[in-house]
C-alpha cells in the first residue's frame, strides 16, 4: 500500500532487483522478434476492408466542415482530430464510391468539435444543432436518409461523450444520444457499459493522437526501461469540480494521495518535453478516466510500448474486437486504486515481457493512429473494418413507404434552434 513514505521507500529497496531485472529484460527483448496475436484477433486486425463495402461521401456546404478548420486550424491537433482526418481519408479511399445507389454506407462530413475555446477546448454546445441542421440538409437534398432514418448511416462523434454531446457525465446522461442520431451508427472514442451514450453497434475508436510528432521522440531501440509507474496529468480539476470527488470518480485523486511519495511513481501535473520519451522509459504507464473514461494517453502507451494500466470501470476501448486488450494491459478497478502498488510488483515477470512483445507487434501500434497519408492497417482501415462486419443491413433497417420513427421536435429547446 501507498501509505507512507517509510513503506515506500523499503518497497522500493525491494523491488530494486526487479526493476533492473526487467529494464535489462526489456532491452533484450526489444532486440528479438515481436509476437504475433494468436488467433481470430490477430485475423481481424489485420483485415483489408476494400471489397467490402461501399460508402458514399455527402457533399455538404463548406460551413459544416473546411470553413471550421479555417476559422481555427488548432482543430487538426487536438484529440477529437478523427471527425476531420476520417472525412479527409475517405475522400481519396478505393471504398468510397460517387454512386448513391450502390452505398453500403453513407457518411456526412459534419466537424461537431471544432468549436473551441480561446484555450483550445471543444465547446459542445452548439454541436447537436450543427449536426441536427446537417441531417436536416441531407433529407432534403437526397432520399437516403428519408428511406431508413439514417440506419445505414455512420457519424464521427468523437466528444467525450460521444452524440450525448456534453463534457460532463451527469449532465451528458441527462442530455442522452442526440434524438436524430439514434438509428445511425455512431464511431465514437466515448465507450462504457450500459451507458446511455455508447448506442448498441457503435463503433469505439481511439482518440487522435499525432502520429508525426510521436515519431519524431523516439528513443534508440534498446532504452532501458527505468521507471516503473508513469503518469503526467490532472489529479484535480479545481475549475470544474472545486469540491473534489467528481472529477475522474475520485481516482485521479487516490493515485495522487497514495502514490505521491512513492519513488516507484513517477507522477506529476508537469507535462515536460521529455513526455514521449520518458513513457518509451517506463514499464507501465497509468491510464485513468478523467472526465470521460477515455484519453489518449491510451494511444501513446501502446505506441511507445508502455503496458497501459487502465482504471476506468466498465471501459468499453477501441477496436475490441481486434485489440486483445487483456493480454496487453492491465486493467485495475477504481476502489483498488489504493493497492496499485501490490498489483503492479505482483505481475511475473514473463507475464511482463509477453505484453510487451504484443505491443511491439507494428500492427498494434499502427491501428491506433490515423496518419496521412493511411496505411494499411492504421485505425482508419480498423474502422472501415468493423463497418464491413455489419453488412449486410439486416430487414429492420428500410422503412416502409410513410413510415416514420424518429421524432425530429424531440429533445432540449436550444437544440432545436437553427444553425
Amino acid at each position: 500500500m501507498g501509505t507512507g513514505a517509510g513503506s515506500a521507500r523499503a518497497m522500493a529497496a525491494a523491488l530494486a532487483v526487479l526493476l533492473l531485472a526487467c529494464s535489462g529484460a526489456v532491452a533484450v527483448a526489444r532486440a528479438q522478434d515481436t509476437e504475433r496475436i494468436e488467433g481470430s484477433a490477430g485475423d481481424v486486425l489485420e483485415d483489408d476492408p476494400v471489397g467490402r463495402l461501399k460508402v458514399y461521401i455527402y457533399e455538404l456546404p463548406t460551413k459544416y466542415n473546411k470553413k471550421m478548420v479555417a476559422k481555427d486550424s488548432r482543430c487538426l491537433s487536438h484529440m477529437f482530430a478523427a471527425e476531420i482526418f476520417m472525412h479527409r481519408f475517405l475522400l481519396s479511399s478505393a471504398i468510397r464510391t460517387l454512386n448513391p445507389e450502390e452505398a453500403d454506407w453513407f457518411y456526412t462530413p459534419v466537424y461537431t468539435t471544432c468549436d473551441l475555446t480561446p484555450w483550445g477546448h471543444p465547446l459542445p454546445f452548439k454541436s447537436p444543432r450543427i449536426m441536427r441542421s446537417a441531417i436536416q440538409f441531407i433529407s432534403n437534398r437526397w432520399p437516403y436518409w428519408n428511406r431508413t432514418e439514417g440506419a445505414d448511416h455512420f457519424f464521427v462523434v468523437p466528444h467525450d461523450f460521444g452524440a450525448c454531446f456534453h463534457y460532463q457525465e451527469e449532465k451528458a446522461i441527462e442530455r442522452g444520444v442526440l434524438p436524430l442520431l439514434r438509428r445511425a451508427t455512431l464511431v465514437q472514442t466515448f465507450g462504457q457499459k450500459d451507458h446511455v451514450c455508447l448506442k448498441e453497434g457503435s463503433v469505439t475508436i481511439p482518440p487522435y493522437a499525432p502520429p508525426q510528432k510521436m515519431k519524431t521522440h523516439l528513443v534508440p531501440p534498446g532504452t532501458p526501461r527505468s521507471i516503473f509507474v508513469y503518469f503526467r496529468g490532472l489529479f484535480y480539476d479545481t475549475a470544474n469540480d472545486p469540491e473534489g470527488g467528481y472529477y475522474a470518480r475520485g481516482a485521479r485523486a487516490s493515485v495522487w494521495e497514495n502514490f505521491k511519495n512513492n519513488p516507484l511513481f513517477d507522477i506529476s501535473t508537469d507535462h515536460p518535453p521529455t513526455y514521449y520519451e520518458d513513457m518509451q522509459r517506463a514499464v507501465f504507464c497509468l491510464c485513468p478516466l478523467g472526465w470521460a473514461p477515455w484519453s489518449p494517453r491510451l494511444v501513446e502507451a501502446v505506441v511507445f510500448g508502455c503496458i497501459p494500466v487502465i482504471i476506468a470501470d466498465d471501459i468499453v476501448l477501441p477496436f475490441a474486437d481486434a485489440i486483445p486488450w487483456e493480454e496487453i494491459g492491465v486493467f485495475v478497478a477504481e476502489d483498488d486504486v489504493p493497492k496499485l502498488d501490490t498489483i503492479l510488483t505482483s505481475i511475473p515477470m514473463e507475464v511482463i515481457l509477453r505484453k510487451q512483445r504484443l505491443l511491439a507487434n507494428p500492427s498494434m501500434k499502427q491501428a491506433m493512429l490515423f496518419p496521412q497519408p493511411a496505411q494499411p492497417g492504421d485505425a482508419f482501415h480498423q474502422i472501415l473494418n468493423g463497418l464491413a462486419r455489419k453488412l449486410p443491413h439486416g430487414e429492420g433497417v428500410f422503412l416502409k413507404p410513410g413510415q416514420k420513427v424518429l421524432n425530429w421536435t424531440e429533445g432540449p429547446r436550444g437544440d432545436l434552434k437553427p444553425w
